[in-house]
């Protein structure tokens, strides 16, 4: 008789004991792979703004995995048939599903790598883990890519109500004391169900479910497109693409052996499959080397590099403004000439300290067609809605409409000066 493998607990400051429920999720955890988003934070540079988001993607990853297994128990206990085998495949899907995130997850996912996003990256990390494993993902990964007959496992996984949202936004009020983005996580997991292959929440759970949109639409502003963060975010994507470019024009710059490598090529999803090595050369990047390399920056005889890096690590950042429309282009170009003159760059230069931008926030996503994302609402009497239809206390449908805003970045000392 094989003996019983014994079972892992974990102490998570938000759901308290988490259990690691086989053998293969805690070997899986143990790789070093996935013991690298311990060095990525969760929320990237918004600790800048809120100091207590220093999260990691692994903390998100444990507390997504617990919240499927809590789901997959509650959905057993209602009568939907999900085999054990099928409960791991879930599990490792959503332990997995952010695996492909590069340094400072979101911030830079254009910066690093090209025509690729960490969705395709987390595909290609279980690919080669299913390979190590010896086929022992081969179900988690259908389900993470939508091909396995039983859809809701997938919508568990990925959708407009999945683990992955529901953990970060009660994660990310937690670390960052936003108040706003507390959800009722518990509750609607408890409300959940399936009817025709299609996960849906009983009634009883819609006011949780309104809150949860409303809470997504305030986390946004607050913390995930709040202004400072989205300068310091542009901050960063800036020293990049200023090492970047000086880099192809020849300049010898400091940087750590895997970061040496993406500095100096621009590589697509067809290079990560072409060359094999290449996603391992990735997966030893982390925050800890472009945090390294910004540091030795700053004291870079190019001006526009050290002056943009000393403003990173002195929390320096630009002064930005936030309105409704469109900047007027005569005022963006005041504040051009005036950079300019004080700072001494040229038009090219100009570019890394005054720029315009947008950003959108959609709360729910009611124009969808399919039904894998919809959020829909069953009823007692078997009638199932979508929750900008059926909810009553909220206008969820105008959540639903995406609102833009406009930003402008230009040096502190410009605004000082006015």
């Amino acid at each position: 008789m094989k003996p019983a493998v014994k079972r892992k607990i974990l102490n998570d400051p938000v759901y308290g004991f988490v259990t690691v429920p086989s053998e293969l999720v805690f070997n899986l955890m143990n790789h070093p792979w996935f013991q690298r988003l311990r060095r990525i934070r969760q929320l990237g540079l918004t600790n800048l703004v809120y100091p207590g988001a220093l999260h990691t993607r692994f903390h998100h990853a444990l507390g997504a995995m617990h919240l499927m297994i809590e789901a997959i128990d509650v959905l057993r206990s209602k009568g939907i048939v999900i085999t054990d085998e099928e409960a791991e495949g879930a599990t490792v899907a959503i332990l997995l599903h952010d695996i492909g995130h590069g340094p400072f997850s979101h911030a830079l996912e254009t910066s690093i790598v090209h025509n690729i996003t960490h969705e395709d990256l987390s595909a290609l990390f279980m690919d080669r883990l299913n390979e190590e494993f010896k086929g022992k993902l081969d179900l988690a990964i259908r389900i993470f890519r939508n091909k396995y007959r039983k859809s809701f496992l997938h919508q568990l996984v990925s959708s407009q109500l999945d683990m992955d949202r529901l953990d970060y936004l009660l994660r990310d009020s937690f670390f960052t004391g936003v108040s706003e983005g507390i959800v009722s996580s518990d509750r609607i997991v408890k409300m959940l169900n399936v009817v025709k292959d299609q996960l849906v929440v009983e009634d009883k759970g819609i006011y949780s479910i309104e809150k949860f949109i409303v809470a997504r639409r305030l986390m946004y502003w607050q913390v995930y497109l709040h202004k400072t963060v989205l300068c310091a975010e542009h901050l960063l994507v800036n020293i990049l693409k200023r090492a970047k470019e000086l880099s192809e024009k020849g300049t010898e710059l400091f940087a750590t052996p895997s970061l040496q490598v993406f500095l100096n090529n621009r590589f697509s999803k067809s290079a990560f499959i072409k060359d094999r090595s290449l996603l391992e050369t990735f997966a030893k990047l982390d925050d800890y080397d472009i945090m390294t390399a910004v540091k030795v920056w700053s004291e870079n005889s190019d001006k526009v590099l050290s002056a943009l890096c000393q403003c990173m690590i002195n929390r320096t950042l630009y002064a930005v403004e936030l309105q409704n429309k469109p900047f007027a282009g005569a005022y963006v170009e005041k504040l051009q000439k005036q950079a300019a003159k004080s700072m001494k760059l040229s038009k090219q230069e100009l570019s890394y300290f005054v720029f315009t931008g947008a950003v959108q926030n959609k709360a729910y996503n009611a124009d969808e067609m399919h039904d894998n994302i919809r959020i829909n609402i069953l009823y007692k009497d078997g009638t199932v809605k979508d929750i900008a239809e059926a909810a009553d206390l909220l206008n969820i449908s105008v959540l639903a409409h995406p609102v833009k805003k406009y930003f402008l970045c230009y040096p502190k000392s410009l605004r000082d000066n006015q």
